[in-house]
């Protein structure tokens, strides 16, 4: 399997090569939302030869704010860690939790998810990849256990989410439904799931703790850059840090869900606590720029991830190729029965969240022909909102088009191939899906 930028810049070729075989095509919009029955060709010129070269600047363009946004985290990421505080509640963690790991393992699942579910955390993420890589680490577990809690949760929340304002919100909005509608199922499907991936890790990290040669980053050197926390004693100023960093995320969180916050205000929030931290920390100034510097140059290789993944959009658009895809794939699931069509949908908005891997941008695509859709076959159009969570959360966990997930495999050294292996989830919202069309799920 080829390193995780050869994979990517193959997949921006193999998009550049698909412009010229698929017809350039679009729908009217009404804004941002597509509208039903207006597909139609249009003329648009063929990418030049070396289109997958010059769209890499443009997709690192349009991908800046998440970039940026990696960059500042691991910048403050970096200086907190000065500080000693990181070291020393890993340490405090270990003497807790060494004998416990499915205390971690569960709670901070649970815990990314309900980030997700609620307020649509996704890329805030970033920032925690290099704590909980070092401290399985140090739990005789590895970097794909720690990537795991993390992107487990978040792809569960997403896929399960009950209040999410940049995907089920929307989506339901479109589809003229009431918002938050029929979240009691959503809610417990996020429980049901989270089970489902918390087994699956507590099993791989009970054959990681028996056998450590079974890991699936074995032969991936781990001996710099998240090297074992040094025996510190938690200090008060060591938690003062700690609620600096706590406070910080917590006014991000209000800030999102009552002020519509996004990754701008998040960075600055990110700042504001590297100053703050370094303050509660006793960190001299030149000390502060010095950790935040080298921290941020850590996530170099996450950025040219998210770039490169971002740069395979920008080529299909650049084409006017994305909605002959999406329309090519939606008109068959008409003939279909109702749980057929439901799976059907599903299906439909898996294969759609590659070429559109952003949540919101893939609800204003696809839901103004899925909701008519569903009407036609008997599928309610609650159960076609839960398809399309389906389709964007779970296939983000392992579709190489995210940015984010390609960013965060590279910040934890994880070669494509050995993440993309979760197939049990996927199960789960087919067998839900078929349940929704059965009780006629509004």
């Amino acid at each position: 399997m080829p390193d995780s930028l050869v994979l990517l810049l193959l997949l921006i070729v193999l998009a550049q090569l698909a412009t010229y075989v698929l017809p350039a095509g679009e729908f009217e919009r009404d804004g941002r939302q597509v509208v039903r029955g207006t597909y139609h060709a249009v003329e648009a010129d063929p990418l030049p030869p070396l289109a997958f070269l010059t769209s890499i600047p443009a997709g690192l363009a349009a991908a800046q704010d998440i970039i940026f946004f990696v960059f500042i985290a691991g910048g403050v990421i970096g200086l907190v860690r000065a500080t000693g505080a990181v070291d020393a509640l890993i340490g405090a963690a270990l003497r807790r939790l060494g004998s416990r790991p499915a205390l971690l393992i569960g709670g901070m699942v649970l815990l990314f998810a309900l980030g997700s579910s609620t307020v649509g955390m996704a890329e805030e993420y970033v920032a925690f990849i290099p704590i909980l890589v070092t401290l399985c680490l140090a739990l005789r577990m590895d970097a794909v256990v720690a990537v795991g809690i993390v992107y487990i949760g978040a792809g569960v929340g997403y896929a399960c989410a009950a209040l999410n304002p940049f995907t089920v919100l929307i989506a339901q909005d479109i589809a003229g439904l009431p918002l938050t509608s029929g979240q009691a199922l959503r809610w417990l499907l996020l429980v049901v799931c989270s089970a489902v991936g918390v087994h699956h890790l507590l099993r791989y990290a009970g054959r990681l703790r028996r056998n450590p040669a079974a890991s699936l980053v074995a032969g991936v050197d781990y001996s710099s850059g998240f090297e074992q926390p040094a025996d510190v004693p938690l200090t008060r100023r060591h938690l003062g840090v700690a609620l600096v960093f706590a406070g910080g995320i917590g006014v991000f969180v209000y800030g999102t869900a009552a002020r519509g916050w996004y990754l701008t205000e998040l960075a600055t929030v990110f700042l504001a606590i590297g100053v703050l931290a370094a303050l509660a920390g006793r960190v001299s100034p030149n000390g502060a720029a010095r950790a935040f510097l080298a921290g941020a140059a850590d996530m170099t290789t996450t950025a040219l991830l998210i770039g490169f993944a971002r740069t395979i959009q920008v080529v299909l658009t650049d084409a006017q190729v994305i909605d002959t895809v999406i329309n090519g794939l939606a008109e068959p699931l008409g003939a279909l029965p109702g749980h057929a069509a439901a799976v059907g949908m599903l299906a439909v908005q898996t294969i759609c969240n590659f070429f559109i891997p952003s949540g919101s941008g893939q609800a204003f695509v696809t839901m103004p022909i899925m909701a008519p859709l569903a009407d036609l076959t008997g599928v309610t159009r609650q159960t076609a909102v839960l398809a399309y969570q389906f389709g964007d959360g779970f296939t983000n966990m392992i579709v190489p088009t995210n940015a984010v997930l390609m960013g965060i495999l590279g910040l934890g050294r994880i070669p494509y191939a050995s993440w993309a292996r979760l197939l049990k989830l996927n199960a789960v919202a087919v067998v839900a899906l078929v349940i929704a069309v059965q009780l006629g799920y509004r």
